[in-house]
Order: C-alpha cells, then sequence, then structure tokens
C-alpha cells in the first residue's frame, strides 16, 4: 500500500484549519495525513522547508505577504501548491496561479473532492473548481488583460479589494460591514478610497468595472 500524501495546511483562521484537519482525517484516512500547520506566510515558509510537505494547502491572502509569497521564497523546491480559498475573483486565481499554484479550489468543496483535488495535484495534474479554470483559460487565450487588472488593482490595498469586490457584487454596506467584521464608517471610507483610486464616480461604475475585468 502506497504511503499517504503528506500535506501542510496554511490557513490564518484557526478554526478552519481544526475542521478542513478534521474532514481530512475522516474522508482521507489513509490516503492524505496533515502533517503540519501554519497562520501565516513567515510560519509557512519555516513548516514547509521544515517537513518538505509533497503538496501545500495555501489560502491565497495571509499576513505577512499571501500565499504568492510563500511559492515565490520556495522553501521546498519539490512541493506542489493548491489554493484553497474563499475567493473565486479572477485576479486572485490567475495571480496564484502565475505564482506557482498547480490547482485552485474554492472553500466551499466537499471532503472526498478536497482528497481527490490533493492526490491528482501530488500525481503532477492541474486540479480547479470549474469555474476557475474558465478564468484561466480566458487569461491565456488574451480575453482577461492581466496587465491591467494587476495595475489597477495594486493601487488598492486588500480591505479596499474585499470591500470593492462586495459593494460591486451588490451588497449594501451594513452587509459589508457584517462579512467583514468592521464599521459602517469603515466601510464607507475604503469606498471612497475605492471610488478615488479607480477614477470612479458612483457604485454603478464600479460594478461595471469590476464586471468588465471578471472580477465577481
Amino acid at each position: 500500500m502506497s504511503q499517504p500524501v503528506r500535506v501542510v495546511l496554511v490557513d490564518d483562521h484557526a478554526m478552519f484549519r481544526a475542521g478542513v484537519r478534521a474532514e481530512l482525517a475522516a474522508t482521507g484516512a489513509g490516503v492524505v495525513e496533515v502533517v503540519g500547520e501554519a497562520a501565516d506566510a513567515d510560519a509557512a515558509i519555516k513548516v514547509v522547508a521544515d517537513l518538505q510537505p509533497q503538496v501545500v494547502l495555501l489560502d491565497v491572502h495571509l499576513p505577512g505577504g499571501g500565499g504568492v509569497e510563500v511559492m515565490r521564497r520556495q522553501p521546498s523546491p519539490d512541493t506542489l501548491y493548491l489554493a484553497l480559498s474563499v475567493s473565486d475573483a479572477a485576479e486572485d486565481v490567475i495571480g496564484t496561479i502565475r505564482g506557482g499554484a498547480r490547482g485552485y479550489v474554492t472553500k466551499t468543496i466537499t471532503g472526498p473532492e478536497l482528497v481527490d483535488a490533493i492526490t491528482r495535484v501530488a500525481g503532477g495534474d492541474a486540479v480547479f473548481s470549474p469555474r476557475l479554470a474558465g478564468f484561466v483559460l480566458d487569461a491565456f487565450a488574451g480575453s482577461i488583460d492581466v496587465a491591467a487588472v494587476d495595475e489597477d488593482l495594486d493601487r488598492l490595498t486588500e480591505r479596499e479589494r474585499e470591500v470593492m469586490r462586495l459593494i460591486a457584487r451588490g451588497y449594501a454596506y451594513k452587509e459589508v460591514a457584517k462579512e467583514l467584521f468592521i464599521s459602517v464608517k469603515t466601510v464607507e471610507t475604503h469606498m471612497s478610497s475605492v471610488l478615488r483610486k479607480l477614477q470612479l464616480s458612483s457604485r454603478h461604475e464600479l460594478t461595471k468595472w469590476a464586471s468588465d475585468r471578471r472580477l465577481l
């Protein structure tokens, strides 16, 4: 019998890590094994360097530089990376794949699907949630101007991007505040900054801007 795939789990939410670990233990026993965890980029780099796992389940947005920073530092040259993120935005998917990930799945994935994705990545396959595969194909086909997306988004902080995406999807300020655990006043401040940086004048223009760039 072959050895289980050795996995390191990187996510800044302890409860989420615990849930994934429990799910993989229940549905992937003997197939995958979580051998380590980390909550930020620096800790992830150290854990991956120490443990040399076959696959890292990597959140996109992390304290200390994000998932792309972990891959850029290459703490273990033979380790493969599978992004596991709440974000399904085109710029996150494309940026993470360009950064070196072999796949990208969202946190709506089931336990058995995640086990399958891990083993496929360990075997050399590229794995994507169905909708996300389209972003990657569109980027390579040229129908998404990746350079323009990156340039615009580089003007925004990570929190401004989160607010921008939720507002563009039709969330009310109060709903955004609840989702991100910030005040309505803070949402208003971030929204004003987003509109100013992107040279837009209204929520309607922001929604069109985000839709045109496949960011919703």
